[in-house]
């Protein structure tokens, strides 16, 4: 697999898992889900992630924790919050960003966008070790 390859399915990957955390958390409060509602709770955290995939140069190394994974979530976190709260989403009782949701939120992106990079490394390491030693291998010359 190519890295610009494995960058698209990186992104993929990040993307669904956000979606993902959108979908758990308007179930957890009994709230619809419809393909609109879904994408008002998603979309805050998608911007931030697309703005740390791009600044973090994620393309050119998708499974690394830092930058890319580490700035995809902290940026999916904070400006997803900020959009949350400058477009008076999730405002209760007078309160824009209950501390408890920026707990919640920081801990499971940071296990989804963390934590799948953490269990493909060790594949993608295998992988790479398979395709150098193909590689370097002598190259078997016999009749056709």
């Amino acid at each position: 697999m190519t890295t610009r390859t494995l960058g698209w399915l990186a992104a993929v990957i990040d993307v669904v898992l956000i979606v993902v955390f959108a979908l758990i958390g308007r179930l957890s409060h009994g709230e619809g889900v419809s393909g609109w509602t879904l994408w008002l709770t998603a979309y805050p955290f998608l911007t931030g992630w697309a703005i740390g995939y791009l600044t973090s140069g994620a393309w050119s190394r998708p499974l690394a924790f830092w930058p890319t994974g580490g700035v995809c979530w902290i940026l999916a976190v904070f400006l997803g919050m900020a959009i949350r709260v400058t477009s008076g989403q999730g405002i209760e009782d007078g309160n824009p960003l209950p501390l408890s949701f920026l707990i919640v939120a920081t801990v499971v992106l940071g296990v989804f966008l963390l934590g799948w990079r953490a269990l493909a490394r060790p594949f993608a390491r295998r992988v790479e070790r398979r395709r150098e030693a193909g590689a370097s291998a002598p190259v078997a010359r016999g009749r056709l």
